[in-house]
């Protein structure tokens, strides 16, 4: 493998903006792999595997970190998001606690139409914290926090969704 910089960059034009629009879980093992192209998935190599929609609004972030050792000769990525949920609810309380129980990969959507693969090949792990605040305007619902390790950053994915995943989308 070449080590070699391959690429520079221009400034950017101001027109991209943060935050969250959707998560899509897709259970463990459930793609038989992503197709890979030059660092940017293009699909699945299974027959349409179910992904179950999570709409976001508000606080939710999507972080990840690079670290490289030269003692170890090694780079991995850490990859972290943190998801608020607004309202518990019984059917909520039972798939937060099968996440947990879980290991799953997400596709992530953000505010600008793009979408990350997060936890591509080992899936992540999730911790999660219900509240209810103590006065009436306090939030009642979930924090989940999930966090993965990769061989490097969350992957583009430029597949068609609707067409590679059987989406379930909640009431």
């Amino acid at each position: 493998m070449a080590c070699n910089i391959s690429a520079g960059r221009l400034e950017g034009c101001k027109d991209s903006v943060g935050g969250l629009n959707a998560i899509y879980f897709i259970n463990y093992g459930a793609p038989e792999g992503f197709a890979v192209t030059d660092e940017t998935i293009t699909g699945v190599t299974a027959t349409t595997p179910s992904a179950f929609k999570y709409d976001l609004k508000g606080t939710s972030t999507f972080d990840q970190s690079l670290t490289s050792s030269r003692d170890n000769g090694t780079t991995f990525a850490e990859q972290t998001l943190t998801v608020s949920l607004k309202k518990q609810d019984a059917t909520t309380h039972k798939e937060v606690k099968l996440l947990a129980y879980g290991r799953p990969h997400i596709i992530i959507e953000d505010n600008n139409g793009l979408l990350w693969v997060m936890g591509e090949e080992f899936g992540v792990e999730m911790n999660a914290t219900t509240s209810t605040g103590a006065s009436l305007g306090d939030k009642s619902g979930y924090e989940l926090v999930f966090a993965g390790m990769e061989k490097g950053l969350a992957k583009s994915y430029v597949g068609v969704l609707a067409t590679d995943f059987a989406i379930t989308v909640g009431a």
